[in-house]
């Protein structure tokens, strides 16, 4: 089990994120939801160590994450916000990076990265540079580094950035069928509808702060609301949207 305790961090004395509290179990996939800057990318960057938390602790099997971060890293597989990719590495070559860095055995690697390239329609790309990708293609390399070593512990922050329609369903059933095998998943996202169907349990943040966390089924019936989107307007939302499309409207039918 992945357990954060009080979790927090700080910028500029600002709290990022102020002791949040959960825990990821095997066969779960946990929704972690929250505006623009409320803390969701922070949270996941100290999961994965690479922002180390103010105060609070992360335990992955009961210990401490900062006693063995390399043997943390081994069983961590994470998909970030933004795509940071080598762009003169071709494809396939960025896998193999990555699966030599995961000291994988080269006979096993190489097939795993061709069995991947081809799931995710990316064989005749292969050798081509990741600087010549889309987007959703750099997309899918990422995803495809992330489950390359069979990680137990999976943290996807906005993972559907840049898919197609197609892809984006294929995403959603590898999380289904990934939780089914036992991994622990933390699924970050602001599309509330993937969330409410791919996420038993969610976390709801605002301005670095657990507003919400239960179970999708608890929280309709607990603020007797229909759908998982409009809990999240209920508990974060500041601004009337309708209000304000109507007033960018009208701004722009003033005069020049």
């Amino acid at each position: 089990m992945l357990e954060v305790h009080e979790l927090t961090k700080l910028f500029n004395g600002i709290p990022a994120v102020h002791e949040v509290s959960f825990a990821v179990k095997p066969y779960e996939v946990l929704g972690y939801l929250g505006p623009n800057g409320s803390g969701k990318t922070t949270t996941a960057k100290m999961l994965t160590g690479l922002l180390q938390p103010g105060r609070g602790h992360i335990l992955f099997e009961g210990k401490n994450i900062q006693s063995n971060l390399i043997a943390f890293k081994k069983r961590l597989g994470y998909v970030p916000e933004e795509p940071y990719l080598y762009p003169y590495l071709t494809g396939r070559e960025y896998l193999q990076l990555v699966g030599r860095l995961r000291c994988m055995s080269q006979p096993a690697l190489d097939k795993k990265i061709d069995d991947l390239l081809e799931l995710f329609s990316l064989e005749r790309e292969r050798h081509a540079a990741l600087s010549s990708y889309s987007k959703g293609m750099r997309q899918k390399v990422l995803i495809a580094a992330a489950l390359l070593h069979n990680p137990d512990v999976l943290i996807f922050d906005e993972p559907l950035s840049g898919l197609d329609v197609t892809s984006a369903l294929i995403f959603r059933h590898l999380v289904k069928s990934l939780a089914s095998q036992g991994k622990m998943i933390l699924y970050s996202s602001h599309i509330l509808e993937v969330v409410e169907k791919v996420c038993s349990n969610v976390v709801i943040l605002h301005k670095g702060r657990v507003v919400a966390h239960d179970s999708v089924e608890r929280l309709r019936d607990l603020m007797r609301l229909p759908t998982l989107e409009e809990i999240f307007l209920q508990l974060v939302l500041e601004q009337d949207t309708e209000k304000v499309a109507h007033d960018i409207v009208e701004v722009m039918k003033g005069t020049a």
